[in-house]
């Protein structure tokens, strides 16, 4: 490759992450929004027009905050954590099927799983570093609960790939042109939208910064910085889920506004959920995994190799 091609690629991953930076931004207004208007009252409106600058000033306000020095914590894991965690989940951004400019995956599903299946260990670091009890609980539930998700997860995944036999996220765009996967997995996608949820530590899965138990869980003794960046990598990994989602059930990857509407779409419910659903009990949540999404994933699992089988 030329330099001006990498030049090219590391311009485009810049404009890609400044997009999603300013994408995450108005996905906390959209947020509080939603949810102000789903119990009755006005969301964010002083700052700008509507509140359209709120999340700006939230980023100046937590970024210009004093870092605390905790005395009795690892000072070094707990410093880099939320850093790395953050950049991890910004690196999972590349997998993206760009048409041009890009880094194309021709195993793009298994990098996704690699990196989510990382993103748990920043969480258990957090809070193993941060030396509270209250932190280490959990930093423990979300280890247990990102684990027992990501095997149903993957199993789903593994559904798809069967189907189009091939890594590669830019195929599922041409499965698609007929019929979306969301109607031939009408099951499975439901699975994956609330295992979802769960992997990316979302209402009703919050255990992992449960407040009514947990006061506000494995980030309780971050401020500034380090609280805006978990809360920066939460919610990039919801997008990112969202457009996983859009990738694999709803038709594939257009360059179109249609696409993007229904990325915002599927975001709209990671809110919509939290805004009307209670948080479940911790070991319902161990059932439903286990005793649930396991068999029927891999029941559809061997019903999809089945049908792959006696077409060939």
């Amino acid at each position: 490759m030329m330099m001006i091609d990498y030049m090219n690629i590391l311009i485009g991953l810049m404009i890609l992450i400044i997009g999603v930076m300013i994408s995450v931004a108005f996905l906390t207004l959209l947020e509080r929004k939603v949810l102000s208007y789903i119990q009755i009252r006005k969301g964010p409106n002083k700052v700008g027009y509507m509140g359209l600058l709120q999340p700006f000033s939230d980023a100046i306000k937590l970024f210009f905050k004093e870092q605390i020095y905790l005395s009795y914590s690892n000072y070094l894991c707990y410093y880099f954590s939320p850093i790395l965690g953050f950049t991890l989940s910004l690196m999972i951004w590349m997998l993206i099927p760009y048409y041009f400019n890009m880094i194309s995956f021709n195993l793009g599903i298994l990098f996704f799983l690699c990196c989510s299946s990382l993103s748990v260990y920043f969480i258990m670091i957090a809070g193993w570093s941060s030396n509270s009890n209250y932190s280490m609980l959990g930093s423990l539930r979300a280890v247990a609960q990102t684990i027992s998700y990501e095997v149903s997860l993957s199993l789903i995944l593994l559904s798809c790939v069967v189907m189009i036999m091939n890594f590669n996220l830019l195929k599922f765009s041409e499965y698609q042109m007929l019929i979306w996967f969301f109607f031939l997995m009408f099951p499975l996608s439901l699975c994956f939208m609330s295992s979802s949820l769960a992997e990316t530590n979302r209402t009703p899965f919050d255990f992992a910064e449960g407040e009514s138990e947990l006061v506000s869980g494995f980030n309780i003794e971050y401020s500034s910085g380090g609280f805006a960046l978990i809360f920066l990598a939460e919610y990039s990994s919801i997008l990112f889920m969202s457009l996983m989602f859009s990738l694999i059930y709803l038709g594939g990857y257009n360059l179109n506004f249609f696409f993007y509407l229904k990325m915002v779409f599927i975001s709209f419910l990671f809110i919509w959920v939290r805004g009307t659903l209670p948080r479940y009990r911790y070991d319902k949540l161990m059932y439903l995994s286990w005793k649930v999404y396991l068999p029927l994933s891999l029941n559809f699992l061997m019903f999809f190799i089945g049908i792959k089988i006696y077409l060939l």
